[in-house]
């Protein structure tokens, strides 16, 4: 999605990768293969995930504002949910998002417990969190959540639609004439078309909260 996260203004800093030498299609490449390999029963392959991962765990765990004990057993309860859905999913370098949606979903279990009466809520120590993990670890949370967003707002373009923005950010770049050639489409028609199809990714709800929190920061 990167291809596309450069046509979608409002959202490329957002988008961008903590390691910025780093190449998004071979990270995906590899994620992809630790995937294949722990779907396999590959002991090297799951926990390679595993510590790819559990800093971004980590880190939503600390904006929930949850304790060690806790953040412990979210991170328990999401590798156990990943055990079980590992056979279902569809996209392997979709995992990031899938964690963070799922990290976030068993914080907020726990904190709605934790407002129960008589719960103890234990909090993150301030000045026990180490800051060169933590600052990686958000930047990929925002680039996990933004990918994430840009997956489901482009599975949810038709399909001429889905099919004109992959060729649009084919690379190397193709000209028009080629896609005009491939889609069966005049070469007059893909710009505009270009333009209906990623406005209607920017008004995505997740696409267009992103873009809100981008412009609220700036």
């Amino acid at each position: 999605m990167t291809g596309v996260q450069q046509l979608v203004p409002g959202i490329r800093g957002r988008c961008s990768a903590t390691r910025t030498d780093a190449d998004p299609r071979a990270d995906a490449a590899v994620v992809i293969d630790l995937v294949a390999r722990a779907k396999n029963g590959e002991k090297k392959a799951w926990d390679a995930l595993v510590e790819r991962y559990a800093p971004l765990i980590w880190s939503i765990c600390r904006r929930h504002g949850l304790g060690g004990l806790d953040t412990e057993d979210v991170g328990q309860n999401v590798w156990m949910r990943l055990v079980d859905q590992l056979d279902r999913i569809r996209d392997p370098a979709a995992l990031p998002g899938w964690l963070a949606t799922t990290t976030r979903r068993e914080g907020g279990r726990i904190l709605r417990a934790a407002q129960k009466p008589g719960a103890v809520r234990y909090t993150v120590d301030a000045q026990s969190v180490p800051d060169q993990q933590a600052g990686p670890a958000d930047q990929d949370l925002l680039a996990a959540e933004c990918h994430a967003a840009l997956r489901q707002a482009f599975a949810h373009l038709p399909r001429d639609g889905q099919r004109l923005i992959t060729l649009l950010i084919a690379d190397p770049p193709l000209p028009y004439a080629e896609i005009s050639a491939r889609l069966g489409i005049p070469v007059g028609s893909i710009g505009p078309n270009r333009a209906r199809y990623l406005e209607k990714m920017r008004r995505y709800p997740a696409i267009a909260a992103l873009i809100r929190a981008d412009a609220s920061a700036a």
